[in-house]
Parts: structure tokens; C-alpha cells; sequence
């Protein structure tokens, strides 16, 4: 147990002492909440469990503030002051980061994997893009921002199941068909009319006059033109022959495929992996959707009108009826989601957590409502949305791509930027903040670079390892160590600061918050330069050079675990 748990403990057993003495009156007592005052002044944690407690207890909070600094029995505490309406500062002994130090040992590799919480299953479904085309910044950050929630939920102890839901249905399929089919009989005709330019964009093969005609809600990107040309690379003038049905057909099947492989490698290579890809398709071919609108139909949630079926949705805090069946007897996007979140939590999940572009806010409550409708608790679907991202590059807004006058792509921004820059930026800042993302900024190699700026004192622990192992020096057995010589102001604020990182952890996944975790790791980073540039490590005596390898040992094991926790590296040279 931390002294954080202790404390924790010692004024839970204080305000019952209080009540069993009849200081206090009867009542249930709430949780402690231990907090890290932001003034050194105010003590080494502070809570403000009487202000919690001040209704179960009817009582003014002061006065319960005071039973529990009279009866708080912990050793750990040197003295204790209320502050404000009820606060209670703690200021500890000075030994007692010898003893949190000593725990963050003996915990070794384990430090930061809290236990199994009980919570139970968790699934995070995040960037869900369309298999149409490459992934672009705004997916980048989906992709950083939902990889890292799912490493810092287990971290705290959650069952977490990550999924992919591929929207690999409807129109957006049949646009994609179109659109390649298009560009291979375009890109077929400019052969015979005397060759395909080497250097061809989207608005020079639009505006020359093949007089083969782009759907009009094809896509324009120029990825699709890649793919034709791969086809006729592989296949030549094969397809031209096949009835139009029949080449749709085929065109679907070969940039589908391609799509979907482009789509994992790139979160590959990103760092983002998937426990579960969900077909959307797989509904539709289980007749998961008209079984799910069936069942409202049921059960008096869905009306017909206009020859449309369409859901009651208002009567669930929706501020508009939708359609589930359009009066062609085709099923909407929207009941292919009623049909997916019932799915979701007939698989057996106690927490539903979407990440989803700012851009849905208006689909949450109908998501909602149908989720209620189903018999299903709504309040465990969170949907978290993620607002924009603007790219800066010299000080510039950066809106298009270099190669190709489009949306820059997720493959675009790790080859400028790197991987472990792309996905630190994206990280951290609030999700639900706009994030102004500086290029350049990202490729510097200086302490300006947050990620760099930690990743050096990585490689700055690596380098004190190497240098022991070169003087053979061996760290001592952990019974061993005198870890009260740490005494250095520089020494006491890292183990502090060491001792806040489960804490941190449970409350970011509380939260749902991974940007905790990124500025977490800069001002423990920033805490360890500090430490390195004030207190050496070789030339001081025996028992304070262990003690301080003991401390860089970790402050190297915490950065690591935070930094896998964001999908960022954590290099032994720079």
C-alpha cells in the first residue's frame, strides 16, 4: 500500500473513530480523494473529504475537518492544517519518499499496471473511416487519440476489446465502384488519344476531353486514379468487354480489397492495431437490420408515413423523428447503426465508448434514443467527439498535400513527421479541443519539442546505464538501498512526482483523458533534466550513489510506461 492508500485509510478510520466517539453524527462515509496541492505550500496532498462528507454526515464541513485532524493516527504525517471551507492540507515526514520510492521498486516493471477493477467489459470503437480511400489527419487523430485510451484503460485495470467498424455498405460502395470505373476508361482513352501524362493530377484528367463523364458523387481523390492504374497494369483492357453491372461488380471487389489493405497497413506502420473488424456488410447479410427494426416496429417504436418507416425517436430525447426504411424499401445508414449497437451490447459489453469527428454531434442523441428504444441502458454508450485539426507548417496553415493538391493523408504526415511526433501531438491536448498541429515544431530536434524533449531523458537514463556498466558499477538489492540520503530538493520533487503516476492514471481513465498522461510524462521529464543537471550519479558516496541509480531506474521504467501508453517510442540513443 502507497501513502497515498495509507492516508487515504488513516482519514477514512479518523472520521469513524469521530462517529463511534460521538464527535460526529452517523452517516455513510464517501471515498477519499487525495490530491497533489498546485503550491508546495499547501502541503504534500490535500482532500476535501469533509466538504463530501458535510450532507451524510449533517454537519458543517470545519467541524468535520477538525474530528479527523484530532483523530488521524498515520505515521507518515508531520502535521496537518483546514484551509478554506474545509480543506485539509497534509504536510508528510520527511522519510516518507524514502518509503514511496521504496514501493515504486518493489513494484518494478508492474509500477503503473493497476489491478483488475471490476468494472467489466469495455469496447472502444474509433476510427471507423470509410474504406474509400486513405486515411487524412482528422483520422490520424482518432487513430493516436483511441489506440491510446485502449493502452491506458487496461493499464487501469479495464477489460478493453478494441474495434474497427467498417462501413463497407450502401451508397459509398457504390460510389467507389463508380468512380474507378471512370477513371479506368478515362485513363484507357488518353492511352489511345497519345498517353497518360506522367505528372497527371485530378483537374487535368477531369478537364480533358475523354467524353467519359465522372459520377456525379464519385470520388475525386487521387487514389483512385492509383487504383486504375494498377488495374490496367494487371489486368489491361479486360474489363472493358464486361457489361457494366458486371464490371462495377469486379471494380468493387478489387478497390474494396485494396482500400481496406491500404487502411490496415497504414494504422499499422501508425501503431494502431484492432482486436475486432466488424463488417457493416455482415448486418446486412445476416438480416440484422430488419430484424432490429422489426423488433421496434414491435414493440410501437416505429410508424409508417409517407411509405417510409420511420422511428419514434423523440419520444427518447431526440429532437426529430428519422427513418429507419426509406419508401423504396431500402434500410438508412441510421438503422444499419440501430442494428450495430444492438449488436455491440448483445455481445455482452457493460461500457460503449465511440470516438467520433465533431461533425456527428447531432447523430449522439438519435444513437441514443434508438439505443433506450432497444431496451438497452443509454447511459452506457459514451461518445466521445474529436474536434478538428489544423496543420501548421513555417508558421502556416497547411491544408493540401504537396504530391497531390489534396487533404494531407495519415501516410503523408508520418513520413514528414515521424510516427512518435505525429502521435505525441495528437495526444497532447484535450480531445475536445482543436488542435493546432506544428509540423515543424514536430521535426525539430531541441527541447521546444515536447516529444524529443522527453525521449532525451530516456536516452539520457540509457546513457547513465551504460556508463555504470562501463565503470562496473552494479545497483544494489532493493533491501539494501538507504533511500532517505535523497534529500536533494531535485530528488524529492521526482519522487513525488513518481508517486502521483497511478493516481494520474486511474483518474485520465476515469476521465477518459489521455492528454494526462502526455503532460504527465513532459513534467516528469522535465523534473528528471532538472535532477540530472544538479545531481551527480559517479563521484559521491556509495549509499548515495545506489540510492540515486535506484531513482533513475524509476524514472526510466515510468517514462517507458506512459510513452507506450501514447504509442510512442522510447529510444536508449539520441
Amino acid at each position: 500500500m502507497d501513502i497515498k492508500d495509507l492516508l487515504a485509510a488513516a482519514i477514512k478510520d479518523a472520521a469513524q473513530k469521530a462517529i463511534d466517539n460521538g464527535t460526529l453524527k452517523q452517516g455513510t462515509l464517501p471515498e477519499v480523494m487525495l490530491e497533489v496541492p498546485p503550491q508546495k505550500e499547501f502541503g504534500d496532498f490535500a482532500t476535501n473529504f469533509a466538504m463530501q462528507s458535510a450532507r451524510s454526515l449533517h454537519c458543517a464541513p470545519r467541524q468535520i475537518a477538525q474530528a479527523v485532524v484530532d483523530n488521524l493516527d498515520c505515521a507518515s504525517v508531520d502535521k496537518m492544517e483546514i484551509a478554506g471551507p474545509g480543506f485539509i492540507n497534509f504536510y508528510l515526514k520527511q522519510n516518507w519518499t524514502a518509503d514511496l520510492l521504496a514501493g515504486i521498486l518493489a513494484a518494478g516493471e508492474n509500477y503503473g499496471n493497476l489491478p483488475a477493477n471490476g468494472l467489466g467489459r469495455v469496447q472502444v470503437e474509433y476510427v471507423s473511416a470509410n474504406p474509400t480511400g486513405p486515411l487524412h489527419v482528422g483520422h490520424a487523430r482518432g487513430a493516436a487519440v483511441g489506440s491510446a485510451m485502449v493502452n491506458l484503460l487496461r493499464a487501469a485495470g479495464y477489460d478493453v476489446e478494441s474495434e474497427y467498424y467498417i462501413n463497407d455498405a450502401g451508397n459509398q460502395m457504390n460510389n467507389l465502384a463508380a468512380s474507378v470505373n471512370a477513371r479506368y476508361l478515362q485513363l484507357l482513352k488518353l492511352e489511345k488519344m497519345g498517353g497518360v501524362p506522367a505528372d497527371l493530377t485530378v483537374k487535368q484528367l477531369d478537364e480533358m476531353p475523354t467524353g467519359i463523364p465522372f459520377p456525379e458523387n464519385g470520388y475525386h481523390g487521387y487514389d483512385i486514379i492509383e487504383t486504375a492504374q494498377r488495374i490496367i497494369r494487371i489486368y489491361g483492357k479486360e474489363f472493358v468487354a464486361l457489361e457494366e453491372k458486371e464490371r462495377l461488380a469486379k471494380f468493387l471487389e478489387i478497390a474494396y480489397k485494396e482500400k481496406l489493405a491500404g487502411l490496415k497497413e497504414d494504422l499499422e506502420a501508425f501503431g494502431v492495431t484492432f482486436d475486432v473488424w466488424f463488417s457493416e456488410q455482415s448486418l446486412h447479410d445476416a438480416d440484422k437490420i430488419r430484424e432490429a427494426c422489426k423488433f421496434l416496429e414491435e414493440k410501437g417504436c416505429v410508424y409508417e408515413k409517407d411509405g417510409a418507416k420511420w422511428f419514434n425517436s423523440t419520444a427518447y430525447g431526440d429532437d426529430k423523428d428519422r427513418v429507419v426504411i426509406r419508401d423504396n424499401g431500402v434500410s438508412t445508414y441510421f438503422a444499419a447503426d440501430i442494428a450495430y449497437h444492438r449488436n455491440k451490447f448483445e455481445r455482452g459489453f457493460d461500457r460503449i465508448i465511440n470516438l467520433w469527428g465533431a461533425d456527428h454531434h447531432g447523430y449522439i442523441a438519435r444513437v441514443k434514443a434508438a439505443v433506450s428504444a432497444l431496451g438497452f441502458d443509454a447511459d452506457k454508450l459514451e461518445v466521445l467527439l474529436l474536434q478538428m485539426v489544423r496543420l501548421y507548417r513555417n508558421g502556416d496553415i497547411v491544408k493540401l498535400s504537396k504530391r497531390t493538391g489534396e487533404t494531407i493523408t495519415l501516410r503523408e504526415l508520418m513520413d514528414e513527421v515521424g510516427v512518435d511526433a505525429a502521435r505525441y501531438f495528437f495526444c497532447m491536448r484535450s480531445l475536445d479541443s482543436q488542435l493546432d498541429f506544428d509540423m515543424t515544431l514536430a521535426t525539430e530536434k531541441s527541447n521546444e519539442n515536447p516529444v524529443y524533449y522527453i525521449q532525451y531523458a530516456h536516452a539520457r537514463i540509457c546513457s547513465i546505464a551504460r556508463q555504470l556498466a562501463e565503470a562496473g558499477i552494479e545497483a544494489v538489492a532493493l533491501d539494501e538501498l538507504k533511500l532517505d540520503t535523497l534529500q536533494a530538493p531535485e530528488e524529492l520533487a521526482l519522487v513525488k512526482k513518481l508517486g502521483e503516476y497511478p493516481e494520474l492514471l486511474a483518474r485520465a481513465a476515469r476521465e477518459r483523458a489521455v492528454h494526462h498522461v502526455a503532460t504527465y510524462t513532459y513534467e516528469l521529464a522535465t523534473l528528471f533534466h532538472s535532477f540530472y543537471n544538479q545531481c551527480r550519479i559517479l563521484g559521491v558516496n556509495t549509499d548515495l550513489q545506489q540510492a540515486r541509480i535506484a531513482l533513475v531506474k524509476a524514472v526510466g521504467h515510468t517514462i517507458r510506461h506512459a510513452l507506450g501508453i501514447l504509442g510512442v517510442s522510447a529510444p536508449e540513443r539520441m
